[in-house]
């Protein structure tokens, strides 16, 4: 939920990544017609269709996040992804709507706000994820990218180069943590410490020798140790990891929608190792971790080359093209901007 600070001069205002287990996303269409000159479309005729597709009613309290056009339709001829210029009578518009409780936005506002900061923008989290690790070809040929936060996992699906359809589930890498924290009577510090230096989450990627060595924990309330072998605990975590997984696994199935590109996995609970097999197994698809594109973070490529980096490093790439695109007419060139924009990141990590 922090936001990424903004690094071109003259801008206090910052991108923050929204996320809940209360979002919704549905697929819309809306239809105008074409008011331009010569019945040229217009932004002006594309917001109205991409408004017209929004217009929806919604429960008291909520509001919409992020309106994902999809294509475009110009007089029946459909998958139009850029109508600006073209001509027709009758543009009609498919837009992915996510929705959400109004508080959530708030809430986070005033949290940046009382440190010192203003809100640039709101960013779904699976999105920001994405812009960093997904390619073209997989936004166009279909994958299911799968964010595993703390408590929240969010599934978001591509094809044809657009979102089309988005989820969210009330679990994620702290319910590992808990399950460790029960089954062998320890702090969630040390469940924490245990999954993240020796889980496991299938049992097959053990070698012989790993399955014998002993982990020494401490139970709460008690100063001896006991023994723990590295097979116990990952027979502990792989029925969750399934179990999580099928979850997930069953909304994609659901939605019917083809994912030939594979399963994406990011967010910092998606880096217990065996997780890519178990979830390659479960979904039935190829499947990877997502890690920010080298190419775009230049010095800090190192730092960041982790799938727990995915949605703070496509939360800065966001912003950062969204300034390009305001400042194209400025005396610097795009490639200088950028140079200097992650300059000034890289000076936060030092």
């Amino acid at each position: 939920m922090s936001p990424v600070p903004n690094r071109f001069p003259m801008r206090s205002k910052k991108p923050s990544v929204i996320s809940g287990e209360h979002f919704r996303g549905e697929n819309k269409n809306g239809v105008v017609a074409v008011a331009g000159i010569g019945r040229e479309i217009t932004n002006e005729d594309i917001d109205r269709a991409v408004e017209s597709a929004s217009a929806m009613q919604l429960p008291s309290g909520w509001e919409i996040f992020s309106r994902l056009p999809q294509e475009f339709i110009i007089d029946g001829q459909d998958g139009i992804t850029e109508p600006m210029g073209m001509s027709g009578s009758r543009l009609e518009s498919l837009v992915h709507v996510v929705t959400g409780p109004s508080a959530g936005r708030q809430n986070l506002e005033k949290a940046v706000t009382r440190a010192g900061l203003e809100v640039e923008s709101m960013m779904l989290e699976p999105l920001a994820a994405a812009e960093s690790t997904l390619t073209d070809d997989d936004k166009e040929y279909g994958c299911a990218l799968v964010n595993i936060g703390s408590e929240i996992t969010a599934l978001m699906i591509f094809g044809r180069g657009a979102v089309q359809h988005t989820a969210v589930f009330p679990f994620g890498g702290l319910h590992f943590t808990k399950d460790l924290a029960v089954g062998l009577r320890v702090s969630i510090q040390d469940a924490n410490k245990i999954k993240q230096d020796f889980g496991c989450v299938a049992g097959f990627l053990l070698e012989e020798e790993e399955r014998q060595d002993v982990i020494e924990i401490v139970p709460v309330g008690r100063s001896e140790t006991r023994g723990l072998s590295r097979e116990i605990l990952c027979d502990i975590m792989q029925p969750r990891a399934i179990e999580l997984l099928q979850h997930i696994a069953q909304e994609t199935v659901r939605t019917k929608l083809q994912i030939p590109s594979g399963v994406v996995l990011t967010g910092g609970g998606s880096m217990v190792r065996g997780m890519v097999e178990i979830a390659e197994q479960v979904f039935d698809a190829p499947t990877r971790h997502g890690i920010p594109e080298d190419s775009y973070f230049s010095g800090l490529a190192m730092q960041v080359r982790s799938p727990a980096w995915a949605t703070a490093c496509g939360l800065a790439l966001s912003s950062m093209r969204e300034q390009i695109r305001e400042q194209n007419a400025g005396g610097r060139s795009a490639t200088k901007r950028v140079a200097e924009w992650f300059g000034n990141i890289r000076g936060k990590f030092k």
